[in-house]
């Protein structure tokens, strides 16, 4: 079998590295590697096409999917996860003091469809009871082109989502970039203790939120059928290799000097496989985010969690 060039861009970490820097392999393929910020490589995969092998932002692989437009097909390998009540910033002078009160106010956001808003919208609604269709959503600007969601205020923000949770703008703000306005003057988290508050909500769901997967472009899955399975193989391998190096304390591997208490206690809350890959261990998390996106009115039909993966990579774990 002959072998095949393919560009891959995805963030540098420890989970993608062993791709990055050769010591792990795909049988056949030659990679130009293109690693990146994820939100220009989310821009410019869903805008251009540009990648042949991509990370990918769930929330838009999802929006794109069920409206049957989707350039890409997934690989249920999950190259972030986060946890996103940290995520959640408020005004104290706005009489926030729980997330019942965010019910009727006005919320900035980077994109409406960005995975960890879909992801606070869905805890929201379904942890703390709150009407996420009596806010008002205000996006930063879309990474791919929604319809306005039915029953649901958004609109354009026309500034900076951060610059307006500072200036008053909006009385809160939902991001995964913290804001430089954080902890001066009246912007803080609306759970100051988020890692407790995270820990507690994975108890109680066993959730760990998929951020992005990985995708293959459609033209390219289609001319390589055995392409998927291979990259799932290797970056299931990558995985392992990153895990193991986190329990090297010889020499630590990560600048964090309790490094192997944190590993620790992430064990004991969350087991032996903190970073599960595969899609039958995530099928009930990836039904989820579906279930947020139609609440969210980002999906307007139904999909299954199989619509979202390649159909070769479905048995693999």
């Amino acid at each position: 079998m002959a072998r095949i060039t393919l560009t891959l861009a995805c963030a540098a970490s420890d989970r993608t590295r062993p791709l990055l820097d050769g010591r792990v392999t795909v049988p056949g393929v030659d990679f130009v590697f293109l690693p990146g910020e994820p939100e220009d490589i989310f821009r410019r995969a869903m805008r251009d096409k540009a990648f042949d092998v991509t990370e990918l932002s769930m929330g838009s692989h999802i929006v794109t999917t069920a409206r049957g437009d989707g350039p890409y097909v997934g690989v249920p390998i999950f190259l972030s996860r986060a946890f996103r009540h940290s995520g959640v910033y408020i005004r104290n002078d706005r009489g926030i003091n729980s997330a019942a009160d965010l019910a009727g106010r006005t919320i900035a956001l980077p994109e409406f469809q960005q995975t960890a808003a879909l992801w606070v919208r869905g805890f929201l609604r379904e942890q703390y009871g709150v009407d996420t269709r009596s806010i008002r959503w205000r996006s930063g600007g879309e990474r791919v082109a929604i319809a306005p969601p039915p029953g649901h205020d958004l609109s354009p923000l026309g500034m900076d989502p951060a610059v307006a949770l500072e200036t008053g703008a909006v009385d809160a703000l939902i991001g995964p970039r913290i804001p430089a306005s954080l902890g001066k003057g009246v912007v803080t988290r609306l759970w100051p203790d988020y890692a407790a508050e995270e820990k507690s909500w994975h108890r109680t769901t066993g959730f760990f939120p998929i951020m992005h997967c990985v995708a293959i472009r459609r033209d390219i899955a289609a001319a390589h059928p055995w392409l998927a399975v291979e990259l799932y193989r290797a970056f299931a391998k990558a995985r392992d290799i990153s895990l193991a190096e986190l329990q090297l304390v010889n020499f630590l591997r990560v600048s964090m000097p309790w490094l192997a208490s944190a590993f620790e206690e992430q064990r004991a809350i969350m087991g032996g496989d903190p970073w599960p890959y595969g899609f039958a261990r995530n099928k009930a998390e990836v039904a989820a985010m579906i279930r947020f996106a139609l609440a969210d009115g980002l999906a307007a039909t139904a999909i299954t969690p199989e619509d979202l993966f390649h159909a070769s990579t479905l048995t693999e774990a």
